[in-house]
């Protein structure tokens, strides 16, 4: 192996990517907070409590999520810890950004769970899980807020272990909770962190006490403690040991107690993402399988994101390097459009926090400028003709028309639905006949948080009214015949269907329709026409795993 293969190699095996995924409020921005913390990358947590505090979290960097306190879009932020380069997607837990939170889900390699330990498993978890489990994603579990009164841990034990139809191995164990939380038994290390809560700073040290059988534990902990090394030894007794070939084939969990808001558990939950996650590994393209540690550079673009400095108007497209090594400068082939880019600004994150990029290896998160040349999906190599699979676009669940409230602000109102339209905020439709957009989003704040952008980062106070479409599927053609005659076959339906066909941001046509019973009806009147609750950008491989 000479030197240029041996270093790939190198920063391929220290690469660690991973999202952090949970239910809204179950604390996983201000997990993402601590974990950089911990790692050295910031030096003070930002409060995602407050929504008036002078301070927010790193990770919330658009207005209305410091308004709210909550997230909306996925942030990337990248860290070194332990000699390993640590890429954390911090995803939106509310599941009308679900959609962001899937396609992130396609550019990573691990995901941290967090789970509200007196909430247990709720419906957006089990969502999120299922599609880390049609990609064998491996999974570490953080409960969090054991500060509080909560659920009894042998239950939360049984309750993720039979909703999620995974087998738990816990790492840690808790010693009583709310009042009396006293910390966690190292069930690895065999040793106990002792809690102190309140702290926004890395201590130099927490109090650790050797051997989770020592005698000064009982005398310290009293019943908490008695009760904990009791749970201990059921739970060895009943749970496998952990296995790494099932953790990596995402059917095995570690499971981590602690208290995200005090800094408390944090400790373990990073060691073990650099010890147990996996470095990258191939990704499947349409025409082969790509290997992370191959010479020639390749990435997909899963992400973009307009105005992340609304001054500059820019858009952001969030690649994942997929093989080889990025240089500054380097001529890159975008492969659906054929352009060829010559990047000279691409930039690594710590969310809001830019820095200019002079290389880029497989696992790495990398934002490119550009404007409008990148799309959800695109590949991107050196010349080779490839396209990964993958990235999903789910049928909008709600429909509404949008008309500016300034007819001379027409302009800013289609520049602005465009951009958002092509970062994947809403899903913007242009019907075939007519002149008035409509909006599919998956929930209602979607729209919200598109009228707020729309106002405060265009200049342009928009109107979403109701639509009345309620169903919306993507149209195919498949006669048997050949290309030309799907094309044809296509072109009748549309002819034929005007009045409900819309185009979307990458002009794929889309039949909008009133109730369930019209796309029956459709189905049997036109039958050779394929009918998709899915798009990805190369072919429905995704779908076909989640229905698998």
């Amino acid at each position: 192996m000479n030197d240029t293969a041996a270093r790939l190699a190198h920063e391929v095996r220290r690469r660690r990517t991973f999202a952090i995924i949970s239910h809204p409020d179950a604390g996983k921005t201000t997990l993402t907070e601590k974990l950089l913390l911990f790692s050295g990358a910031i030096q003070i947590a930002g409060s995602v409590k407050a929504r008036k505090a002078s301070r927010h979290a790193t990770s919330d960097w658009m207005e209305i999520e410091k308004q709210r306190g909550i997230s909306v879009a996925s942030s990337v932020m990248q860290m070194e810890y332990r000699d390993c380069v640590i890429n954390l997607l911090d995803t939106p837990g509310h599941q009308d950004f679900s959609e962001d939170t899937y396609r992130v889900l396609t550019a990573v390699d691990a995901a941290l769970m967090v789970i509200d330990a007196a909430n247990g498993v709720e419906p957006q978890t089990r969502r999120l899980l299922q599609v880390c489990r049609a990609r064998n994603t491996p999974i570490l579990t953080f409960v969090n807020k054991m500060d509080r009164e909560v659920k009894a841990p042998l239950d939360l034990f049984d309750e993720i272990e039979s909703e999620l139809g995974m087998n738990v191995v816990p790492f840690t164990w808790p010693v009583g909770m709310g009042k009396v939380f006293g910390g966690v038994l190292d069930l690895r290390r065999d040793q106990m962190r002792v809690f102190s809560p309140g702290e926004d700073r890395v201590k130099d040290a927490d109090e650790i006490i050797d051997g989770i059988g020592n005698p000064a534990l009982a005398e310290r902990f009293g019943m908490a403690y008695e009760q904990a090394a009791s749970e201990v030894q059921l739970v060895r007794e009943a749970a496998p040991g952990f296995d790494e070939a099932e953790f990596l084939a995402g059917r095995q969990t570690p499971m981590f107690f602690g208290s995200a808001i005090n800094n408390f558990g944090v400790q373990e939950v990073l060691d073990a993402l650099v010890e147990l996650a996996p470095p990258p590994g191939p990704k499947a393209a349409l025409q082969r399988e790509v290997q992370p540690t191959e010479p020639k550079f390749s990435g997909v673009v899963f992400k973009i994101q307009a105005n992340m400095d609304p001054a500059h108007r820019d858009r952001i497209a969030f690649l994942r390097v997929a093989s080889g090594h990025f240089e500054r400068g380097m001529r890159l082939k975008v492969a659906r459009s054929g352009k060829e880019l010559r990047p000279n600004t691409v930039v690594s994150f710590l969310s809001q926090k830019r820095e200019l990029l002079e290389e880029a290896f497989a696992g790495d998160i990398i934002g490119i400028p550009n404007h409008g040349v990148l799309q959800l999906g695109d590949t991107l190599t050196e010349g080779e003709a490839l396209q990964f699979t993958g990235l999903p676009f789910f049928a909008p669940e709600m429909f509404r028309s949008v008309e500016v409230a300034d007819p001379l602000r027409t302009k800013q109102l289609r520049a602005g639905l465009t951009q958002l339209g092509e970062e994947g905020a809403i899903q913007v439709f242009r019907p075939v006949a007519g002149s008035t957009l409509l909006l599919g989003a998956v929930g209602q704040l979607q729209f919200e948080v598109v009228a707020h952008r729309l106002e405060h980062e265009y200049g342009c106070k928009a109107r979403i009214l109701s639509a009345r479409y309620n169903v919306a599927r993507w149209v195919t053609a498949d006669t048997g015949e050949g290309a030309a005659a799907d094309e044809r076959e296509l072109k009748r339906f549309i002819d034929g269907n005007s009045h409900r066909v819309a185009l979307d941001a990458v002009d794929a046509p889309c039949v909008l329709l009133e109730y369930a019973g019209e796309l029956r009806a459709m189905q049997e009147n036109w039958p050779k026409i394929r009918f998709h609750a899915l798009r990805e950008h190369a072919g429905l491989v995704f779908q076909k795993q989640l229905d698998g």
